[in-house]
């Protein structure tokens, strides 16, 4: 007999949020400022959401060093693009790399790539700097300490939210990758969608 519990639904619970989300989290410039805007500022996007808890996801698959060295190297890489922005360096296709990182970062779950923490945490930092430079380019200078220190613990919760999900779904199907694989697929579709639409 199969047993459903609330993680089963997590494939389709993406799908559903993603009905109901905005595509992108780009706020009217006076909106920011403040540590509550920062935090709630990647909520606001599906393609940062899902990107942030991937990585989460990513981590908990790796295990071991990556539960801690993705999310770190994902805010770290963050918090340089978002420096990069306000002291006025660009960045070439930020936001196609910002589609992108959520259709890689969905692949790599859905394969359940394991790879060393240190590769897996290169690669999510570089991906990483165009979210943070899309966040600094919008802000200007004002607010932009509370705001950047906002949207950094909010990342570094969604990073916490998808290790979670990652190890209750490998607890509960007794190691099998197979929830967190869907979880995966239907990111990199989301994505995919999210680049498309």
């Amino acid at each position: 007999m199969h047993r459903t519990t609330p993680l089963t639904a997590l494939p389709l619970a993406l799908l559903v949020v993603a009905g109901t989300a905005p595509a992108q989290a780009h706020l009217a410039p006076g909106e920011y400022g403040s540590f509550a805007s920062g935090f709630t500022h990647p909520l606001f996007g599906l393609d940062h959401v899902l990107a942030m808890v991937a990585v989460g996801l990513w981590a908990a698959i790796i295990g071991g060093r990556a539960l801690w060295a993705l999310p770190l190297g994902f805010v770290s890489g963050m918090v340089v693009g978002f420096a990069l922005a306000l002291a006025g360096i660009g960045l070439p296709f930020v936001e196609p790399m910002i589609l992108a990182s959520t259709v890689v970062f969905g692949l790599v779950v859905a394969l359940a790539l394991r790879t060393r923490a240190e590769v897996a945490a290169g690669l999510v930092a570089v991906f990483a700097l165009f979210h943070g430079h899309a966040h600094g380019a919008e802000l200007g200078q004002a607010g932009a300490l509370a705001f950047g220190a906002g949207f950094a613990v909010n990342t570094a919760l969604l990073h916490l939210a998808g290790i979670g999900l990652g190890l209750a779904a490998l607890r509960l199907g007794g190691g099998s990758l197979r929830l967190a694989r869907a979880t995966g697929v239907v990111t990199a579709i989301l994505g995919i969608g999210v680049m498309v639409g």
